[in-house]
């Protein structure tokens, strides 16, 4: 392969930035917040705190039904989801101050049980898709000034798991917060050394 046809055949990810996106730190998820309670943007406000408090992959959290987290009018403190990647289910908490948004955000949009949390302003999509949810992080992290090339819609899943590692040191408890079921995949989603986090697992096994 001569010189001219190499340079035509670029990979790619040529000057792409590739690899796991950054998780947000305290500080951006407030500021996150705080803009969209400013803007009375309720549903963007309740579909960032769940994304949050869930950690759910964007497949998962753009199918949730009302159903899924809520009984009635009222939002549950804790919700059990079928994961669509490795079909096992994963339990999560719903903070207070995510509950009170989405029970807001319910009747603002007037939604029954068996509606999707999420509905698509498209006609051709029944809930938010994960493009359309990936473009909606992409402005959120925007908006308060970072590099959106950085940061994605795994980037919410990321978040409140590494906050906990940060806390804890707790692969094991991590592991099943994020349904993992391999802890490599913990580690590798962590971002940290195999032999040190096989050594923290370790000493957190009983």
């Amino acid at each position: 392969m001569n010189t001219a046809t190499r340079s035509r055949h670029q990979p790619w990810n040529k000057g792409k930035l590739v690899g796991q996106k950054a998780p947000l730190r305290v500080r951006d998820i407030w500021a996150i917040r705080i803009r969209l309670q400013l803007a009375e943007k309720t549903r963007d406000l309740a579909l960032f705190n769940l994304a949050i408090d869930s950690k759910l992959r964007a497949c998962d959290l753009t199918k949730l039904r009302v159903r899924d987290i809520a009984h009635g009018e009222h939002v549950s403190s804790r919700a059990i989801v079928m994961q669509q990647k490795t079909q096992h289910p994963v339990q999560f908490e719903i903070t207070e101050q995510t509950r009170t948004v989405l029970e807001a955000w319910m009747h603002r949009a007037r939604l029954r049980s068996e509606d999707f949390l999420f509905p698509s302003r498209l006609h051709d999509s029944d809930h938010l898709s994960t493009r359309q949810y990936a473009r909606i992080v992409k402005a959120w992290v925007t908006a308060i000034g970072l590099d959106p090339t950085m940061y994605g819609t795994h980037t919410l899943r990321r978040t409140k798991a590494s906050l906990i590692y940060r806390r804890t040191k707790n692969l094991r408890a991590v592991q099943l917060l994020l349904g993992h079921t391999k802890l490599e995949s913990t580690v590798r989603y962590l971002g940290i050394e195999v032999d040190d986090a096989l050594e923290m697992a370790e000493q957190t096994e009983v």
